[in-house]
């Protein structure tokens, strides 16, 4: 009887990880869709009484404003396709990420030059996702047998 309660709970743990992960992802989109709301309302601020030649903050915002978008779009994806984050969301708020770090603090030419370097290595691994398959061949064209032989 214990090992019927044992095999019971142990197929009856990943359900119940998978719903308190979806509950707490559900939270967070909550969570960050509030923010992108709150930057829209800095965006109306900048533009409406900020000082229109400081544009470093203003593209700045834009590029905060894109992460929480990105982050929002990346649960969102989540959901649809059963459970799986894409690899390639990730490499875009990365990206996004390096490029406002660049644009708020580039006052280091080697800190700058090193961000680049993490971009061109970002794009690179999306570049290598894109022309991959999605599925893996069973076997490969070098390793398999020629009938002709």
């Amino acid at each position: 009887m214990k090992k019927v309660a044992w095999k019971m709970s142990i197929k009856l743990l990943p359900a119940v990880l998978q719903w308190f992960l979806n509950f707490c992802l559900i939270i967070l989109a909550f969570i960050l869709s509030f923010l992108l709301l709150k930057e829209i309302l800095e965006f109306l601020k900048i533009l409406l009484f900020g000082n229109s030649g400081d544009y470093t903050l203003f593209l700045a915002n834009i590029l905060l404003f894109f992460l929480y978008f990105e982050f929002i779009t990346m649960i969102v994806k989540y959901f649809k396709d059963d459970y799986h984050f894409p690899l390639r969301y990730f490499l875009y708020i990365g990206i996004t990420a390096m490029v406002r770090l660049i644009i708020v603090d580039h006052e280091h030419p080697l800190d700058t030059l090193i961000f680049a370097l993490v971009i061109l290595i970002l794009i690179v691994c999306y570049f290598i996702i894109n022309i991959t398959p999605l599925e893996r061949p069973k076997r490969s064209h070098l390793f398999s047998k020629n009938d002709d032989s």
